[in-house]
Order: C-alpha cells, then structure tokens, then sequence
C-alpha cells in the first residue's frame, strides 16, 4: 500500500516515540497549525462527518475530541449549540480563542469520562478521528448512549481498521493493541500511537451500549483545486478513514 499522504515519512527530521495520550501536548502549536490548512481534514474528514450529522440548526451537539477548534467553527456555522471537550488544556485553549464565546469548551479525558452532559441532553455527538485514541471504549460509550436523548445520533470516524492491521505486528487480528505511525504535520514529522480493533469490536462495544447502527461509510471525494491529484487518488483508491453512524434505541 502506498503510503498515507497525511503520514508520510519525512528524511531528515527527529522522530519522537509517543503514546497517543501525549502526541497532542507535546506537539498542540504544529497541530493547531496544520490542521487549519490540511486538505484530509478539510476536504475528506470534516465534511463526511458533518454530512452524515445531518441539519444541526437548533441541535445540541456534543463534540468529542474538538483539538483546535476546526471542525467546531463548522458546527456553530450550523447554528448549532455545541459543547466541545478535548483532554489537553492547550487544544481547549486554541479553540477558545478561535470560537470566543460561540460555543462552551471543557478539559474532558475521554480514557475516563465523567459524566460529560446530563442524561438526555445532547441531540448529536461527533468523534473525528479520535475514538482510535482510546483503549476501552466501555465507559466512554455508556456515557454518551446515557448523555443523547432517545432517537439521538452518534457519528464518528477513525483509523480504518484494513490499515490499523498492516501496522500491527499481525499476530492476532482480533486483539486490541497499540500500532505505531509517523505523520508528517506541514514538513514536521511526528510519530504518534493509536489503538486498532476488529471490526467486531466496533460494532460490538456501539450494540452492547443500546446503539443501533444506521450507516457505515468509506467515502470518495471529488476533485478540488486544494488536493493534488495524487492524494485525491489515494483518498479515493485506499483505506483511510471509516465513518459510522449510530442512532440512541
């Protein structure tokens, strides 16, 4: 598989081993930075996920792992009424600035929730490209089936799993482990860990917490002058991202 081009392995710079939990304090200005301006998040991701949300005018939403704010700006742009929670101050404190006082923002480690909203709160929750961040995905979706009123949606994206498996060592497809990748964020590379799973585990963790899974995605995107025809080439020929939609029972 050619290499992901929002990944590349870059000669020349210092690689630094991380855990995923640390990759976003150690390096929040380079990826509060690229993120602006990266044509996967911005051509690929974010639309996909907003498209699979549907009208948010007048919803309450919830957004998991809101980093710098990017797609956040989308969803107030949407007349939402968003709480956004990430677990590194820093990326609050980015987004704050970016947004003022359009939507709230909490410090929220996602590896052990709280309670995030009261119970029925909450009309939509989006996750872009962060739920690959977390091990036990148990609680964290306990929390969020408990947090959406009856009939409310869950869209997410993630590290497609075909890709997370040709990271791993391919010992056991059917464990939940940490693989490793470097990413090139605007010319700094970083390499950063992230958990894949079966697919089974997916679905699995989405039905025990009472969701029902409404659509699944591995999308293709049109040409656009910000992507070089190559990366559009990869984004639409290869793994990247899976995308999933999942409705409160």
């Amino acid at each position: 598989m050619t290499p992901r081009p929002d990944n590349q392995d870059l000669p020349g710079h210092t690689m630094k081993q991380m855990p995923a939990t640390s990759l976003f304090k150690d390096h929040a200005n380079t990826y509060a930075a690229w993120s602006v301006k990266n044509p996967v998040n911005n051509h690929y991701d974010r639309p996909t996920i907003l498209r699979l949300a549907g009208n948010l005018s007048g919803k309450r939403v919830l957004e998991l792992g809101c980093a710098a704010g990017g797609l956040t700006a989308h969803l107030v742009e949407q007349a939402a009424e968003v709480l956004a929670v990430d677990a590194e101050p820093q990326m609050i404190e980015f987004a704050r600035q970016r947004l003022d006082n359009k939507a709230l923002f909490k410090v929220v480690d996602l590896d052990q929730p709280p309670d995030i909203a009261p119970s029925g709160s909450v009309d939509v929750v989006v996750a872009s490209l962060v739920l690959h961040y977390i091990k036990d995905w148990s609680p964290l979706m306990r929390k969020l089936h408990r947090a959406l009123a009856p009939g409310g949606t869950l869209v997410f994206s993630l590290h497609h799993p075909i890709t997370g498996w040709l990271l791993s060592d391919q010992a056991d497809y059917h464990r939940t482990e940490l693989v490793s990748e470097v990413w090139d964020w605007g010319g700094v590379a970083v390499t950063a860990q992230s958990y894949r799973r079966p697919l089974s585990s997916i679905f699995g963790e989405l039905r025990r917490a009472g969701f029902a899974i409404d659509t699944v995605e591995e999308p293709r995107i049109e040409p656009s002058p910000d992507i070089d025809a190559e990366l559009l080439h990869a984004l639409n020929t290869q793994p990247f991202f899976l995308y999933i939609r999942a409705q409160r029972d």
